[in-house]
């Protein structure tokens, strides 16, 4: 075999209990649709003929060193807890340690039924495979804590769906690990103590080396998490399922479902057609992980003697979160106006402007590029994005008086305000043609979305909010 994968194996050396091992379910015929070179050369990957490597990464075939395996976990979800849950359509191939000496997990997604699938086939189409690539890769170049897309096949087998059949595919991902607070939390509920404590000292060794203890590592997870979603807001963007399975403690954005970025702003905005209640809504999301870091608690402190010790120091990080998550909101969104440096009191005049974006149906990306040509009054570019631009009016003229005491402001916001993002209608489009044997539009997509903060003159389209008959109201997990 002409691909050379480095493994160097480290999860799949715990006890059995932790996981299932199994080798992706082959499938009929494989064919490479991307392969991100620049990800495989992080890795330390020697990249092979294109037969070779379509087999790898549909699951034909197993490169030397891997030793795949399902994760098994729990996890709370829509606040309901599931006892067992688990890889239902996943297989972990092993990890690699990179030449910048960072260790990371390589996984296929859609590889086939495994002892967690729950009655489900294992599989995946390509329309969530594509919007996944896509999606993970615009959120690494924004900046963002995220899995990574290394690469699609698809499988010349048909997936069959509610909507009826459709083309299977395998999305290869990256992760630092595929550790989840559902991870821990099985164990806890079963009352595994031992498997509890050899897991938070696998997690710390490998994330949090210079935290100590399960406290240690809770206050690590919260803090990366705190990170994690004041940079989701900053952008617009929709998880669509936070529960605790699809919560990574490394900090990092997993699990890409019925995700979104938002067009029009409104804090209440929800695109997952499974999220009937709006648990996870945008504006909810802060809140939601702060829900999600108890559940960790509770499961950390059964690993105690005496839990009850523990109780109050978890408390007290868990009650610490709100505050650390507002205080990364306000330089990320501070920023956004041009603040280098904002202070509480900027919080009112970054309130305010979000509640007349809101009112006045502003396209959340597209407005806050436009303020930097409103730094000089007459421009008018952000004013335009709203329905009442006499208001904005009143707002813009404190915030230039603000802004009179910023050294740079236009480098700030250039910085903080990305072009692009991948618009939901433009995903639609390019899975659409995808579907129809066209992959143009998703490797111009990729191309783009590599480089988020600076205008591509042949791109303007791509800035381009939805057309009432475009708008898309509902996305889709794909299982």
């Amino acid at each position: 075999m002409t691909l050379h994968i480095p493994f160097d194996n480290t999860y799949a050396a715990l006890p059995p209990v932790f996981y299932s091992k199994q080798a992706p379910v082959p499938v009929k015929t494989p064919a490479l649709v991307a392969y991100n070179s620049a990800l495989g050369e992080v890795l330390g990957i020697t990249s092979g003929e294109a037969e070779d490597m379509a087999a790898v990464f549909a699951g034909n075939a197993l490169p030397m060193g891997a030793d795949p395996l399902a994760q098994l976990y729990a996890g709370h979800q829509f606040g309901n807890y599931n006892p067992q849950l688990g890889d239902g359509r996943a297989i972990l191939l092993g990890e690699v340690v990179g030449p910048d000496g960072l260790r990371r997990d390589i996984q296929l997604k859609g590889s086939g039924r495994t002892p967690y699938s729950r009655g489900g086939d294992g599989r995946a189409w390509l329309g969530p495979v594509l919007r996944e690539y896509v999606v993970s890769e615009a959120m690494h170049a924004l900046g963002i804590p995220t899995t990574r897309a290394l690469a699609a096949a698809t499988t010349g087998e048909t997936v069959w769906r509610e909507e009826g059949g459709l083309p299977g595919a395998v999305l290869t991902r990256v992760a630092s690990s595929h550790l989840r607070v559902g991870s821990f939390q099985i164990f806890a509920s079963r009352g595994e103590q031992a498997a509890l404590r050899q897991l938070t000292d696998y997690a710390l060794q490998r994330h949090y080396p210079e935290a100590d203890g399960p406290m240690g590592l809770l206050r690590s997870v919260r803090d990366a998490q705190s990170e994690l979603v004041s940079a989701w807001m900053s952008v617009g963007f929709i998880h669509g399922v936070m529960n605790t399975d699809n919560s990574s403690i490394s900090g990092e954005t997993i699990d890409y479902g019925p995700c979104a970025f938002m067009d029009v702003y409104h804090p209440q905005t929800v695109f997952s057609s499974i999220d009937r209640t709006g648990r996870y809504a945008y504006s909810n999301q802060p809140d939601i992980a702060v829900w999600n870091l108890a559940q960790l608690a509770t499961a950390l402190i059964q690993q105690a003697e005496d839990p009850q010790a523990m109780v109050e120091e978890a408390t007290e990080i868990v009650h610490g979160m709100p505050a650390l998550t507002e205080a990364a909101w306000l330089r990320r969104f501070g920023a956004k106006i041009g603040l280098a440096d904002p202070a509480r009191e900027d919080m009112t005049l970054i309130t305010d402007l979000l509640s007349l974006m809101a009112e006045g149906r502003a396209d959340f990306t597209n407005i806050f590029k436009a303020l930097a040509d409103d730094i000089q009054p007459g421009h008018g570019r952000a004013r335009d994005q709203v329905l009442a631009p006499e208001a904005f009016d009143a707002w813009a003229d404190g915030w230039r008086a603000r802004l009179a005491r910023e050294a740079e402001p236009e480098a700030v916001m250039a910085a903080a305000n990305p072009v692009y993002i991948p618009r939901n209608h433009q995903i639609e489009a390019m899975i659409a043609s995808a579907v129809a044997g066209d992959y143009a539009p998703f490797e111009r997509l990729n191309t783009v979305l590599a480089d988020p903060y600076q205008v591509h003159e042949s791109a303007e389209d791509l800035r381009r909010p939805p057309a009432a008959d475009e708008v898309v109201k509902a996305t889709f997990c794909g299982t």
